[in-house]
């Protein structure tokens, strides 16, 4: 006969019996194990981004304002940049098809405050991230393409000979296609969201393409500096080429500098600061490249000497027709 001793009750192994000890033992363990498991889940599901950063909720406002104003103007900057380029097509530079795949890659990226407002105030579902991420890592790359933009320039300052010799070849084609490749597979895999250390990638990329950027914009600045033989004062086309660098470059350091300062030093931040003050100051900033970029190509003359031209033809084609109606009327 087998016996066993539940709190000091001695009870036999065909009649086992349940003392309220017991009972309330296990009753309490159940419980607990429910409770965690519900609590982790609620965490997840009923908590919004904002919820979860009541504490400090400017920068997160801040940081849908700028979206939004990206959404207003950068979509039509953008639209013009595109326009202007197909419309010039035989006039055009040998960075366009560079500054036209960016600018592609923006109206894309400027459709979707909308969609993170909602998600970030209201939704609480996992769903829309899977799309909202795809979308950041678009834009998380689209340095790349401003990276060309910085070499072809740089090639044509300061390799004048080798840029002739390539002007006319689609290597640049070749080019984009891969630095597209490269968006579409980092976008992808930011979208799967589940590779380790995945942030790292993101945090060399911003940091080689920065570095780049800066150096082909300041030898093209000391390029430019240089004046020519016998002169004292510089051509004033470069002078106007060097101010447009230099406001590139400082572009360039506004955009894109936050996010390679503060990005490296995430493990010394608390994560409520980083989620919710570090990580939405850097990609604001960043993310408001997508209506200066455009402004800045539609500042270089090319949309007022455009307009300029549309209303010229169309004050001739009223005089014409005035005229006309003069001389058949007399």
């Amino acid at each position: 006969m087998l016996y066993l001793k539940i709190k000091g009750v001695l009870c036999n192994s065909h009649q086992v019996i349940m003392t309220p000890t017991f009972m309330d033992l296990v009753n309490i363990n159940s419980t607990m194990i429910f409770i965690s498991q519900r609590s982790v889940n609620d965490s997840d599901v009923e908590e919004t981004v904002y919820e979860s950063c009541r504490e400090m909720p400017a920068v997160i406002i801040w940081y849908l304002g700028l979206q939004f104003i990206n959404m207003f103007l950068g979509i039509p900057a953008n639209l013009m940049v595109l326009w202007l380029i197909h419309k010039n097509k035989g006039d055009s530079s040998t960075s366009d098809i560079f500054i036209q795949q960016l600018a592609v890659l923006d109206v894309f990226f400027c459709l979707t405050p909308p969609l993170e407002l909602v998600n970030i105030v209201y939704l609480t579902s996992s769903v829309p991230w899977y799309v909202l991420r795809f979308f950041y890592g678009i834009k998380d790359t689209s340095p790349l393409f401003l990276a060309c933009i910085c070499l072809d320039r740089y090639m044509a300052v300061l390799h004048p000979i080798t840029f002739t010799k390539l002007k006319d070849r689609h290597h640049r084609a070749i080019l984009a296609t891969g630095v597209w490749l490269v968006v579409l597979a980092y976008a992808a895999a930011k979208c799967k969201g589940d590779i380790p250390n995945f942030e790292k990638v993101f945090t060399v990329i911003i940091l080689a393409t920065f570095a780049f950027m800066v150096f082909c914009n300041m030898a093209i600045l000391w390029a430019l500096r240089q004046s020519g033989p016998g002169r004292d004062e510089m051509h004033p086309v470069k002078k106007r080429a060097f101010k447009m660098v230099l406001i590139i470059l400082a572009i360039i350091v506004f955009n894109y500098f936050p996010p390679v300062a503060l990005f490296p030093f995430r493990a010394y931040y608390t994560k409520d600061v980083f989620r919710c003050y570090i990580h939405y100051l850097a990609f604001g900033l960043m993310d408001f490249s997508s209506s200066i970029q455009p402004v800045l190509y539609l500042s270089k003359d090319k949309l007022v000497l455009s307009l300029a031209l549309c209303c010229q033809k169309k004050k001739s084609q009223i005089f014409t027709s005035d005229t006309t109606q003069t001389v058949s009327g007399v």
